[in-house]
């Protein structure tokens, strides 16, 4: 049985996906979550129709910080061989946050890729350094395997200059210092899905909605603009990230609260969002339950906040047509897109409370401007057929 093995690396898990290669086909067999690496781990597994066939609790706090991505895979491999011992894999795929101007395209990865990818770092400090790590630790597992890098900014890289650019001096320009935006490997991956319903060129805005949120403008099949900008702390507030603010804040907090840069990147990154507005979650479920009127308040900023995104990106559309909701909340928070859509009834657009409370894919009703649709999004599918594509 020949496979291809994607990995998806934070800083604090690892997702990977196992899919069974026939001829140009592929299909999923299991996928794999190690969650809070950092302190207890929490290994599972899933078969394709998401059943959960292990859960466990392996203990990494020993494994030296460095390694223990390493650990976490070798763990997966591990049941692998023991499971389904009768497989091969013939290339693995990684998700790479930034590809910065370099990568439009997936490519396969040699020492070289390797040292222009660490020299992206500076931009993307939290999430780069773990992914080269899990491209490392593949290299020293599976040394004959071809590694495949898929970048979550390349879908966003034909965007114009007048999108990207920020009205900085053009010498930081030059450096890099510009819109990238993120998710890419999921707006692409909707897309696709777009082009089999046959709706593939209407002026569309996709809504990446979950603990990471993102939305993306999409004319002809590409991306023309995104919420997330040089880093994806931009645009929505999101679980714990604060999502767009004015700079003047962070000076303030420099010279009145004397926080430093890693202090401040703490507060935007880990402490801000839905979790700081609620002062109690950073996940929806959670505020959804809570009766406090701070968890309604985070709630309703997050949506408030999205529908003020989706005139903007109507904008750079030039004329809005469809609307796609996708991510855990966007695919399953039917509250999350009432709120956003009775906000955007100016559009035109009219939708049937039942398919949303049911999720269905098609919410919109006949009379509706816009098309509303519930699309469940897959990187790990999006990375395997990277691959297949790449080494076929």
């Amino acid at each position: 049985m020949k496979t291809i093995l994607t990995v998806n690396g934070g800083s604090s898990s690892l997702k990977c996906a196992l899919f069974e290669l026939k001829g140009n086909s592929l299909t999923l067999l299991y996928c794999f979550k190690v969650g809070n690496i950092l302190n207890t781990a929490r290994f599972r597994v899933k078969d394709a129709s998401g059943t959960i066939l292990e859960q466990s609790t392996p203990d990494y706090l020993s494994v030296p910080m460095e390694e223990r991505h390493q650990a976490c895979l070798q763990t997966i491999l591990d049941w692998l061989n023991q499971h389904l011992p009768e497989s091969s894999s013939v290339a693995i795929g990684h998700r790479v946050v930034h590809g910065g101007d370099h990568f439009s395209e997936p490519c396969v990865i040699s020492d070289e890729i390797k040292a222009q990818l660490n020299a992206l770092i500076p931009l993307a400090p939290l999430h780069q350094p773990y992914n080269l790590r899990l491209i490392e630790a593949c290299e020293s597992l599976a040394p004959n395997l071809p590694q495949v890098a898929c970048f979550d900014t390349m879908f966003h890289s034909k965007q114009s200059n007048l999108e990207k650019n920020y009205a900085l001096p053009r010498q930081y320009t030059d450096e890099g210092i510009r819109r990238y935006g993120f998710h890419g490997l999921s707006y692409e991956f909707i897309q696709r899905q777009l082009n089999q319903l046959q709706s593939p060129s209407l002026n569309t805005v996709v809504c990446h909605l979950g603990a990471g949120a993102s939305m993306c403008a999409i004319k002809q099949g590409a991306s023309v603009a995104s919420s997330m900008g040089f880093t994806a702390v931009d645009g929505l507030p999101m679980g714990s990230r604060c999502g767009n603010i004015d700079p003047g804040v962070l000076l303030y907090l420099q010279r009145q609260h004397q926080m430093d840069a890693d202090e401040i990147e703490t507060l935007i990154y880990k402490q801000s969002g839905w979790l700081g507005v609620s002062g109690i979650s950073s996940d929806m479920l959670e505020l959804h339950r809570a009766e406090q009127p701070e968890a309604e308040e985070a709630i309703e900023m997050f949506c408030y906040r999205a529908a003020l995104e989706i005139g903007r990106l109507s904008a750079a559309l030039e004329g809005l047509e469809q609307i796609v909701f996708t991510g855990g909340v966007g695919e399953n928070d039917a509250d999350v897109r009432q709120r956003i859509l009775n906000r955007c009834r100016w559009l035109g657009i009219t939708y049937s409370e039942d398919a949303n409370q049911k999720n269905e894919n098609l919410i919109s009703l006949n009379d509706s401007t816009v098309t509303v649709r519930v699309i469940a999004t897959n990187e790990e599918t999006m990375i395997a057929t990277h691959v297949l594509e790449l080494i076929s």
